[in-house]
């Protein structure tokens, strides 16, 4: 869709910091993430809402979103992982997109109130990709 960001991401007109392109879908490193390697995953479809992902399509997207949780938590050793969506309140991009979010014990998230961090530079947001992606193999 013209102008959808996460569209241009999944089209490879706007850049990011991709764990997986499959064809379930495309994972990246979100730019303002509640802690590092909280990962995005979206259909490569546009779509809005969780009801909008056609019935056929729903097993490849969660097995996707599936894998990225589990790469999350081996890749960067956390503990775990919040996985989150939004639908249309909240969701600052109107494009169906899941947050994968590492967790620690004792990191502070509380509830709904997501603090945002930042990557130091590009050098440390690409060697955190790289490492879920390796451990997605």
């Amino acid at each position: 869709m013209s102008g959808c960001v996460f569209c241009g991401i999944v089209a490879g007109e706007v850049p990011a910091f991709r764990v997986t392109d499959e064809p379930d879908g495309v994972a990246f490193l979100d730019t303002r993430p509640v802690f590092k390697g909280h990962v995005l995953v979206v259909p490569r479809t546009h779509l809005v809402t969780l009801a909008d992902l056609p019935a056929d399509e729903l097993p490849g997207y969660f097995r996707l979103v599936q894998r990225i949780a589990v790469a999350v938590e081996t890749g960067l050793g956390s503990g775990g992982t919040f996985v989150a969506m939004n639908n249309r309140v909240s969701q600052s991009v109107p494009h169906l997109h899941t947050h994968v979010v590492p967790r620690t014990k004792g990191d502070g998230l509380r509830g709904f109130f997501w603090p945002r961090t930042r990557y130091a530079d590009d050098t440390e947001a690409t060697e955190c990709a790289g490492r879920i992606s390796a451990a997605l193999a």
